[in-house]
Order: C-alpha cells, then sequence, then structure tokens
C-alpha cells in the first residue's frame, strides 16, 4: 500500500515536469524576475493615497500584482507598509486582494494547465472583484480616509528616460510572445524557429540598452523566484500525488481522481453551495503561490471533470489571498472589524462569481 501511496506521488510530479516546467514556468520566471527588476515598486505604490483621484488609485491597484509579481507571503508587509503610510483603505484593500491573486507566474500556469477560459475568467474577475471589494471597504469605513487625508509619506521616483521605457516595453513584448510561442500547439520546427528569433531579438536589446549590473540583476531575480518557489511547487505537486494515493485506499478510483470522487457530492456541480464551500476551502486552506492549480486540477479532479468550473474558480479566487496566517497578519495591521468584514467580501464574491462562470460555461 505504501509502495502504491509514493507511486501516485511520483507519477503526479513527473506528469506534472513532463508537461509543463519546460514550455510555462521556465519563462514565465524570467518574466516575473524581468518586472521585478526592470518596474519600480515605488512607482506603483505612490498612487494609493486617500487623496489620489479613485479611478487612478483602484485601476493601479487592481493590476499591480501582475507588475509586481508578487506572492501571497510577500503581499503583507507590503500591504501593512502602505497602509501604514496613508493610503486609502479602498486601494489598500485592493492591492492586498489583487496583490497575490493576478500574480502572473499563477495566472499563466492556471491558463496553461487548467484551460484558457478559465484563466482568463480567474484574471478578469480577481481585477474585478479587487475593486468592488475596495470601494465597499472605504464607503464601510470612510473613517479611516478622513484621518489620513493630508498624509503625504509616499515615496516617489523620479522620471525615467521615456526611450528606456519603450525598450523596457519591448523587452516584455519579446518575453511574452516567446512564452505564448513556447506554450502553443505549434510543431516543435516553427516553435523552435519562433524562439529562436525572439531569443535573439532580446539578447540584442539587452547588449544594447542595458547595463551588465541591470542583466545580472534580472538573472538573479529569476533565480531568487525559481529556487523559492520552484522546490515548494514541486513538494506540494508530489504531496497531492500522495493525498490523491492514500484516498485510492478508500474509494474505488485511481489516484488522480480519488480525492474528487470523495467530495464529488459537495463540489462536483456548479451550485451555490458547491462554490460556497470551495470558497471557504480556499479563504482557510494555505497554499503556496502556484500550488492552487494543481490542487485544483489533481487533486480535487478538475481535470477529470469531477469538479465543477465554479467551484474550481470560486477556490482559485478565494484560496491565493486567504488563508488562516494571512488572516492573523490582517487583522494585526487593520483590526478585527475591517479584517473580518474583508474576508466576509472574499467569500461571498468568490462564491457568487464561480456560480456565475459555471452557469455560464
Amino acid at each position: 500500500m505504501l509502495e502504491e501511496i509514493l507511486q501516485a506521488g511520483i507519477n503526479a510530479l513527473t506528469g506534472y515536469l513532463s508537461e509543463h516546467v519546460l514550455t510555462c514556468l521556465i519563462p514565465a520566471f524570467f518574466i516575473a524576475g524581468a518586472i521585478a527588476v526592470f518596474v519600480s515598486k515605488e512607482s506603483i505604490l505612490k498612487y494609493f493615497g486617500a487623496g489620489t483621484k479613485k479611478y487612478i488609485s483602484y485601476s493601479v491597484a487592481s493590476v499591480s500584482g501582475a507588475i509586481l509579481a508578487v506572492c501571497s507571503c510577500t503581499i503583507l508587509p507590503l500591504f501593512a507598509s502602505i497602509y501604514k503610510r496613508g493610503a486609502g483603505i479602498g486601494p489598500a484593500i485592493t492591492f492586498l486582494y489583487s496583490g497575490p491573486a493576478v500574480n502572473i507566474l499563477a495566472i499563466l500556469l492556471t491558463a496553461r494547465v487548467l484551460g484558457f477560459d478559465i484563466g482568463i475568467a480567474r484574471a478578469v474577475a480577481s481585477v474585478g472583484m479587487s475593486v468592488v471589494i475596495g470601494i465597499i471597504m472605504a464607503t464601510i469605513f470612510k473613517k479611516h480616509d478622513e484621518e489620513v487625508r493630508e498624509n503625504k509619506n509616499f515615496v516617489y521616483e523620479k522620471n525615467k528616460d521615456k526611450n528606456q521605457r519603450r525598450v523596457s516595453l519591448a523587452v516584455f513584448t519579446l518575453l511574452i510572445l516567446l512564452l505564448i510561442f513556447a506554450t502553443s500547439p505549434f510543431p516543435w520546427n516553427v516553435k523552435f524557429s519562433a524562439i529562436y528569433v525572439l531569443t535573439i531579438l532580446i539578447a540584442i536589446l539587452l547588449i544594447f540598452y542595458y547595463s551588465r549590473e541591470e542583466v545580472k540583476e534580472w538573472g538573479n531575480e529569476t533565480w531568487f523566484l525559481f529556487k523559492r518557489l520552484f522546490p515548494v511547487l514541486l513538494a506540494g505537486v508530489f504531496l497531492v500525488g500522495v493525498v490523491g494515493g492514500i484516498a485510492s485506499q478508500f474509494v474505488d478510483a485511481k489516484p488522480d481522481k480519488a480525492v474528487g470522487v470523495a467530495i464529488k457530492d459537495y463540489m462536483g456541480g456548479n451550485n451555490l453551495r458547491s462554490c460556497f464551500i470551495a470558497s471557504i476551502i480556499g479563504a482557510v486552506l494555505y497554499m503556496p503561490t502556484l500550488l492552487e492549480v494543481p490542487i485544483v486540477n489533481d487533486l480535487f479532479g478538475y481535470n477529470s471533470g469531477i469538479m465543477g468550473a465554479g467551484p474550481a474558480l470560486s477556490l482559485l479566487l478565494a484560496g491565493p489571498s486567504l488563508s488562516l496566517p494571512n488572516m492573523i497578519v490582517i487583522t494585526k495591521v487593520t483590526g478585527g472589524k475591517k479584517s473580518l468584514t474583508y474576508i466576509v467580501l472574499v467569500v461571498i464574491f468568490s462564491t457568487i462569481v464561480g456560480y456565475i462562470y459555471g452557469v455560464v460555461l
């Protein structure tokens, strides 16, 4: 029995490595590393003040997670910093939710593994939910913004050369195209030719427009993200397989479907109850960045059609931004009333959006 359980973990890990690492994760790590190095955090955070125009502050806060490439652990100190330094409660909460939810690595992996539709739905819903939740929080807790209205303690960066910004945009565009071709269904000869040309173009831009130190920093940041996240992801995928192997000892199903079969009556359909349960599980369960994808796909059986699309999206919307440790930190920063309101709003909206997605799909 032990051998079968361990074999289930090994099978899950080898399948994941063969299908997703080379064509999806490696290019995505390079993109995330470039974002972390070439886009200043201060250039984003300076727009969160209580006195900033709402269409600016909420727009920036709702997409800054993708630009900053933060994860669920990194978002908390950033949130605490901008919250204590005078950010409006609405933009700060929008940033808190959207930061890990629109993490570019997570969105790309979701689209690659779970499907393009749910990947786009996750990205769009995360941005929309973050703004709505932020506006509701700002409406409920108006007093907070009144107290910090005159606070202007944000750090502003010097304006960058416009030409350098255009070059950075070109690098990001080429990196994204490289990722698209790497994950496309084109024949390998077409993929290789496109990847080769794109790599040469990126190298030319790096040689002529960036210093050796900047390129080195990009490499170091990419490696830092890789060594911090990738081992945890591999361990998590193996654990997911092991859990499936254990479940298969009690349920008449293969390891990759056993947990999904066991919870089918609770999260198998696209109904409000299933979406609500998925939202609660996502809110409570601690999932390292990216691990929510194999959990939904393999552990809960989305890939085999056992878990409904609605509950899957609900879990993906609630999971990255909440967990029990996360809730404790948020409570310490904002206080019990604000944190409880935020948690309830995340669960409610994750349930509703997941349900709507399941019905429409």
